[in-house]
């Protein structure tokens, strides 16, 4: 029997994630938690550029997977963390970062996605204002979050070596699935991008919608994200907390994979698109486990709805958006084209 890795660290070993195919060409990427890469490589390119040293203190907002996947990265690389945090950080994640040696705070509970985040940038500025020696990590700004992707294109080469294919998963800071897509189409592979957005997210222009449900933590944003690259993506879904939590039940029911809000979303837009192009290959992303969504989420699971109760709306136009989920095709256009009225109409590919 070939002997399993042994790893220096936790963060090394929990960043791999697990492969399973859910269906006919269409696989699971099913992480712990995915952002690890994020921080590992962000953290290493920070240490060796000189931008930091060990023992300094890094800071920056989280949701949740980030907080922890940071703290992980500074416990390996020797440095300090400091989190400002979404009320989605609970106790026993919080517990784990305390123990970790991060120090963490949270923002006054809001079910508003812009309030929460801005709230939490605001006190990251007080807090840089008193301690200017703390580097901000700037995960939803700084490219340098892109880097660690790589890692992750690889696996995706290796897992599917040849064919084309469609990569499906939450934009958030456009750090994960922008640049495992970016990193594939260096390699020379056909890829099409598939982002998913909650309701109420500027970053593709949903910012006048608003979903009844709660927020789907670590996806959307209701402030500007500088290292998301619109000319990447090819499709958007924009999905609802009601629909995610239904196909994040379905994932579980089917297949046995246990992940968050976000995966189910994905999930979700990824079985749309394979029906309607089964010549691709479908990789969706599940970021995190849904430990964290099992009393907002998983306790609800008598609510969900059947798989083939629910399809987008599909549309042309950012005006014609609409709850419970629309999809539309973005042709990896410019940022300069989200203005609502002016979008220029597509024609679906679908």
């Amino acid at each position: 029997m070939k002997p399993s890795r042994l790893h220096d660290h936790l963060a090394e070993a929990i960043k791999d994630p697990d492969p399973i195919r859910v269906g006919d060409d269409l696989i699971c990427l099913r992480f712990e938690t995915m952002k690890v890469y994020s921080a590992l490589g962000a953290v290493r390119h920070l240490l060796d550029s000189g931008a930091v040293k060990p023992g300094d203190t890094l800071i920056d907002s989280s949701s949740g997977i980030y907080a922890h996947a940071l703290a992980l990265a500074c416990h390996r690389y020797g440095m300090k963390c400091h989190i400002v945090g979404s009320t989605t950080v609970d106790r026993p994640l919080k517990i784990q970062l305390e123990i970790l040696g991060a120090t963490i705070e949270q923002v006054p509970s809001s079910n508003n996605l812009q309030l929460d985040q801005n709230l939490r940038v605001r006190r990251i500025g007080e807090i840089l204002r008193d301690n200017p020696t703390y580097h901000w990590m700037r995960q939803y700004h700084d490219e340098i979050h892109y880097l660690g992707y790589s890692a992750v294109a690889d696996l995706v080469d290796d897992l599917v070596p040849t064919g084309p294919l469609c990569l499906v998963g939450g934009v958030g800071t456009g750090a994960s699935t922008g640049a495992i897509a970016a990193f594939l189409r260096d390699r020379g592979r056909d890829v099409n991008l598939v982002g998913v957005q909650p309701f109420g997210s500027i970053t593709f222009g949903a910012g006048h919608t608003q979903d009844p449900e709660m927020i789907i933590a670590g996806i959307g944003s209701s402030i500007e994200f500088q290292n998301v690259r619109h000319d990447l993506y090819d499709r958007l879904h924009w999905v609802s907390f009601e629909y995610a939590m239904s196909a994040a039940v379905d994932l579980l029911r089917t297949s046995g994979v246990f992940a968050g809000l976000s995966a189910g979303a994905a999930y979700l837009s990824a079985l749309w698109e394979h029906n309607c192009d089964s010549s691709r290959k479908h990789v969706f992303l599940a970021a995190d486990t849904g430990t964290r969504y099992v009393e907002s989420a998983f306790a609800r699971h008598a609510e969900a709805r059947p798989m083939n109760a629910m399809r987008p709306r599909e549309i042309e136009s950012l005006d014609d958006l609409a709850v419970p989920w629309s999809a539309m095709s973005w042709d990896r256009r410019e940022s300069s084209q989200l203005r609502r009225r002016e979008f220029p109409s597509a024609t679906p590919s679908h």
